[in-house]
């Protein structure tokens, strides 16, 4: 049987739960997360979103053409992103030009590795990456503001749409790989989902 991104979900449920629902999140929901957790989450993930831009470009390199529209346009919407995390931190009075903690270093290096990976492993990382938030600020529910505009900008229709046709992307390129990358890919779910969990760790850790 071809794996599918539906069968990782399900065989490893509780890994996903543990990378899409946290105390981080729910203390968001709950309007207690501590000003330093959310400024720790915010500098670290623009440090993230820099080097994921890097692994989104490496996966067009692999993709075949059919594939380029999808990707060419989550490129450009990481262009608004990045913008978009300046002008949060600058709302916050934070600096973003801040070293990468151990755990966003680790995360960093992993999507670097990517890049030597077949297209499949690449396709079902990169679904992964953005489902874990999409999920992850969906997930809590309707939140207060300030973080309601974060849960908003991953938990939309549109994105909920753009990684729903990463995920047939990757479906299709799994449905010709051998026995071999279906396990490569299936472990690179795993990595995500851990890293994932370990990001958001990171920031809920973070104190004054």
């Amino acid at each position: 049987m071809t794996l599918t991104c539906k069968q990782l979900l399900q065989k490893h449920h509780e890994a996903w739960h543990a990378a899409t629902v946290h105390p981080f999140l729910e203390h968001c929901k709950l309007g207690i997360i501590q000003p330093q957790q959310f400024n720790t989450w915010l500098s670290q993930d623009y440090l993230f979103v820099v080097e994921f831009t890097r692994m989104l470009a490496r996966v067009l390199i692999a993709a075949p053409v059919h594939h380029f529209e999808l990707l060419l346009a989550g490129l450009s919407a990481i262009k608004d992103e990045l913008n978009w995390f300046k002008a949060k931190a600058s709302e916050r009075q934070i600096s973003l030009d801040v070293p990468q903690q151990p755990t966003c270093t680790e995360y960093c290096q992993y999507m670097y590795s990517l890049g030597t990976q077949p297209y499949a492993v690449q396709a079902t990382a990169l679904w992964a990456i953005e489902l874990a938030y999409n999920q992850g600020w969906q997930l809590p529910g309707a939140m207060p503001e300030p973080y309601a505009e974060f849960a908003s900008r991953w938990g939309n229709p549109e994105f909920t749409e753009y990684v729903k046709l990463l995920e047939q992307q990757a479906d299709e390129a799994l449905s010709t790989a051998s026995p071999e990358i279906e396990q490569q890919a299936e472990a690179a779910f795993l990595q995500v989902a851990r890293l994932e969990k370990d990001f958001w760790q990171m920031a809920f850790n973070a104190t004054q």
